[in-house]
C-alpha cells in the first residue's frame, strides 16, 4: 500500500507505533541494544527532516532500509574502530591461557609427546621434526639423507602414527587419496 501527500508524517507515525518491533529487529540484526536505540533515533531525525520522498510502497520495510543505511554509514566512518558489541566482549574477554589445570595438563601432553618421540629411529625422528616442526620440503629433507621423497613421506606417517598410538589419538590423512578418512 503507497503512502501518498503525507508520507513523512506516516512515516513517523508508522515509527512511533513499530518502534518496540523495528528495535527489537535491529537488536538481533546488531546484537547490540545501544546500536539499534541510536539507529532508531538518527532514523527518526531523517524521517523529521525528510521531504517528500514520493510513494512508498512498503513503509516498514522503507524505514528499515533508512536504519541499515545509517548503520553502514556508521560502520564506514569508524572504519577499524571497534563497536559496542566488540568493545564488550573484550571487556569480558576470559583467559584461560594462565588457567593452573589447562597448564598442567599441557605440559603432561608435552611431556608425553617428547617420549613417543624418543621411542622412533633416529632417522624417522630427524625427518620427522625436519618435516612438522622446521616445515622444511620433502625434497630437501629427501637430499639430506640420501632417499628418496617416498622414503621420507613414509617416515613422516610412521612417526605421526606411533605418535599418534602413544597419544591415544587418531591420524586423520589432510591430503590425496583417502582424505579426511582416519588412519
Amino acid at each position: 500500500m503507497a503512502l501518498d501527500d503525507n508520507t513523512p508524517a506516516l512515516l513517523r507515525k508508522l515509527l512511533v507505533n513499530g518502534y518496540a518491533d523495528l528495535r527489537s529487529r535491529l537488536k538481533r540484526r546488531f546484537g547490540s541494544e545501544e546500536i539499534a536505540d541510536d539507529v532508531l533515533h538518527e532514523t527518526w531525525l531523517r524521517v523529521d527532516r525528510m521531504n517528500d520522498p514520493g510513494p512508498v510502497r512498503s513503509p516498514l520495510a522503507y524505514l528499515l532500509r533508512i536504519a541499515m543505511n545509517i548503520a553502514e554509514d556508521r560502520r564506514q566512518s569508524q572504519g577499524r574502530l571497534l563497536d559496542f558489541v566488540e568493545i564488550d566482549e573484550l571487556l569480558h574477554f576470559s583467559d584461560e591461557t594462565h588457567d593452573p589445570m589447562r597448564i598442567t595438563e599441557a605440559r603432561a601432553e608435552i611431556g608425553a609427546v617428547e617420549r613417543a618421540l624418543a621411542e622412533l629411529p633416529a632417522r624417522r625422528r630427524e625427518i620427522f621434526l625436519a618435516s612438522r616442526i622446521d616445515e622444511t620440503p620433502h625434497k630437501e629433507i629427501a637430499a639430506r639423507h640420501g632417499v628418496s621423497i617416498r622414503i621420507v613421506e613414509r617416515e613422516v606417517k610412521a612417526a605421526l602414527v606411533h605418535c599418534a598410538e602413544r597419544l591415544d589419538r587418531d591420524v586423520i590423512q589432510r591430503f590425496g587419496p583417502g582424505a579426511g578418512k582416519q588412519s
